[in-house]
């Protein structure tokens, strides 16, 4: 691949010395101060920067992602339990509250000794949407009514007996989600907020913890309305230049503590991440050791490529200064691993311990992390799987049901994603934020490709500006995703936006951007996936920039004829000739049980006529063009003034919103893919 523009990595990483084995652990507020509301519409107020401390430092070679002061965990706690760490799950009751006049933070809402008794209860994980609002999920139900359209602040208490044994361990509270943003303290005090729907998040709470006695967990959650008035006949939008997204969008902004949440001890010396790349018969591994003591550790660390790798384990020495933080790099022959496919997608688990002492020392820390062994290219206009051309099937899907919004549970993944692969789809593009870490466990599992998206979407010039020179959330949010799902062979696309606005003159301001973004997820990928994007435009002035080119096209539907893409496809490739072709998303309407001729929108012969045209343009040109996104695998609910007549539904799916029912779509997507043999 070639650029005509290489972004500079400098607006992402603090360069320190390359030859650096350890970085001190940055400082965190020892009292964080919680900020207060000011007049006007009800919108959260913002510091600086994003309030994370977010940030990129190169620790021995290794690029490494911080936040709130410590390097941003593993997030596998939800599922996986190391037996040198003790957890606490949080999925329980809690305690709840609405705070619409925003007087909790000065009544003292999170201070242990206030009464909640008189409070309500919530389960965590939920979404407060579906909390008291009957028909959430119905076509005929009234739109705008109960608590799906309860905005602003609302607070979550519960209490946990903390073990004494926690005296000596470093000890941090993971939510795997947060909508929209989230400030949490314990017995009071302000441990940090976080900013972002759909990313996860873990606090230190060093300085507050008291092992031994029962502490107060307190969160503050905060959703911007969408309109000053839902009920309006022309409803007035609520903006905040610095949300992401930062106006009202088109799908559900789902409320509360939406997925799992646990307090997690480590010991103070413990591996933080560990980032596997296995390619190319060898799994290169790089281990992140946080020391939080106030001693130098001098041991060793020991890594187990997994069986059916054909790999033995191999020991390196870990030496860790007091109050910082090293990469430990290890390389591993391993000469049996199967290699991972969407045909045959075999996984292994590599185990990194941590032992003390030069020689063989009592053990400190454990953690291990699934991984696949695949090689992913470009070359000639074409993506390559294990040297292999790959043609993309792909499905966009929102993550919700009608019963539960997005806090889904495992059994309505299974039999959500199922549809993915009885339809013969070999992608998921995540439109347009990140999922609960079980979807990139099951991609990996059953051998679905992911393209990966952040909550970029329909920015104008004014919020790229902003994000690029001073807030710095969605280059928060891009280095995240790619550090949170580096180990998961099924994921190998890397979305950075979704129909942006691009500003005159050559798009200084939308490229700045995309290049900050790009330059993210290729400081912390090790396996260096491709960036695309969802761009609104098949002439988008920075598609020199992508690794692959991806647009949104709706001929035939929104502009235009169905017949117009075949043209302009063969107009990108023409301008870009090296470069795959990816559509992002395609697709029309159907209101299920709608039947007539296929020239008339809204029936379902409409819907499938439309996707066969569009999908026959694509494959008659596969050499050049990477795959089709189907927008969208299921109808789902809409909150930003659309489809109010449909209780706010869009009805674009292969299947039906509540019920999941099939339209005519779903069996002529079906044929149409599973025949190739791509």
């Amino acid at each position: 691949m070639t650029e005509s523009i290489r972004p500079s990595r400098r607006t992402v990483v603090t360069a320190l010395s390359a030859a650096a084995v350890v970085v001190a652990l940055p400082a965190w507020p020892e009292t964080a101060q919680a900020a207060t509301a000011t007049a006007g519409p009800v919108l959260d107020p913002h510091p600086a920067t994003e309030p994370s401390g977010t940030h990129v430092r190169d620790v021995g070679g290794t690029n490494v992602v911080f936040q709130y002061g410590a390097v941003l965990p593993a997030f596998d706690g939800w599922r996986t339990h190391e037996p040198t760490r003790d957890y606490l799950s949080l999925d329980r009751k809690w305690r709840f509250r609405f705070d619409p006049a925003d007087q909790g933070l000065g009544e003292g809402w999170q201070s242990a000794r206030h009464d909640d008794s008189a409070w309500g209860r919530i389960d965590v994980p939920s979404a407060w949407d579906l909390l008291d609002t009957p028909g959430f999920g119905s076509q005929d139900a009234p739109f705008a009514k109960g608590t799906a359209f309860s905005d602003g602040y609302a607070w979550y208490r519960t209490t946990v007996d903390v073990p004494g044994s926690w005296r000596a361990r470093h000890v941090r509270i993971a939510f795997l989600a947060a909508g929209y943003s989230a400030e949490v303290w314990l017995d009071g005090k302000h441990l940090g907020k976080h900013e972002g729907a759909n990313s996860p998040f873990a606090l230190p709470v060093a300085g507050a913890l008291r092992p031994g006695t029962r502490q107060t967990i307190a969160v503050r959650v905060f959703r911007r309305a969408s309109y000053t008035d839902y009920t309006a006949s022309t409803p007035q939008p609520v903006t905040d230049d610095h949300e992401l997204p930062y106006k009202p969008v088109d799908y559900w902004p789902y409320a509360g503590l939406t997925r799992s949440a646990w307090i997690e001890a480590a010991p103070q010396v413990t591996i933080a991440r560990l980032l596997a790349v296995g390619a190319n018969g060898r799994l290169e591994a790089r281990a992140v050791v946080e020391n939080h003591s106030a001693s130098d550790f001098d041991g060793r660390l020991t890594l187990d490529p997994g069986r059916e790798s054909g790999g033995r384990p191999v020991v390196v020495a870990a030496r860790i200064a007091a109050r910082s933080a090293g990469v430990v790099r290890v390389s591993v022959p391993i000469p049996h691993a199967p290699r991972w496919s969407p045909a045959s997608p075999r996984t292994l688990t590599a185990r990194a311990t941590l032992t003390a002492g030069r020689h063989a020392g009592p053990r400190v820390d454990t953690l291990s992390t699934n991984y696949g062994v695949r090689e992913l290219t470009i070359g000639d206009a074409q993506l390559r799987l294990n040297g292999k051309p790959l043609f993309l099937k792909g499905l966009n899907w929102h993550e919700e049901t009608a019963a539960h919004g997005r806090a889904m549970t495992p059994a309505e993944y299974d039999r959500e994603l199922s549809h993915v692969t009885a339809v013969g789809a070999n992608l998921i593009r995540n439109c347009v934020y990140n999922r609960h870490p079980y979807v990139y466990d099951w991609a990996d599992e059953h051998g679905v490709l992911v393209m990966d998206d952040i909550d970029t979407m329909w920015l104008n010039t004014a919020q790229e500006k902003l994000q690029t020179e001073r807030y710095g959330l969605a280059r928060a949010l891009a280095l995240t995703m790619a550090w949170n799902q580096h180990n998961h062979p099924s994921v190998i696309l890397w979305g950075l936006q979704n129909e942006s606005e691009i500003d005159a003159a050559g798009a200084p301001v939308y490229r700045a951007w995309l290049a900050d973004l790009k330059a993210a997820v290729k400081a912390v990928d090790l396996t260096a996936r491709p960036v695309t994007w969802a761009s609104n435009t098949s002439n988008d002035p920075a598609f020199d920039l992508a690794d692959v080119i991806g647009f949104n096209e709706y001929f035939g539907y929104f502009y235009g004829k169905d017949a117009d893409l075949g043209p302009t496809l063969d107009a990108v490739h023409a301008k870009y000739p090296g470069k795959p072709i990816l559509i992002t998303e395609n697709g029309t309407w159907s209101e299920a049980g709608t039947h007539g001729p296929d020239t008339t929108q809204g029936t379902e012969e409409w819907q499938a006529a439309s996707f066969t045209a569009h999908w026959n343009q694509v494959t008659a040109r596969s050499d050049f063009v990477a795959g089709f996104t189907y927008w969208v695998l299921k109808d789902y609910k809409q909150r930003a003034g659309y489809n109010q007549a449909y209780n706010g539904i869009s009805v674009m799916g292969l299947l039906t919103f509540a019920e999941e029912r099939p339209k005519l779509v779903y069996d002529v997507f079906r044929k149409a893919v599973m025949p190739t043999g791509r």
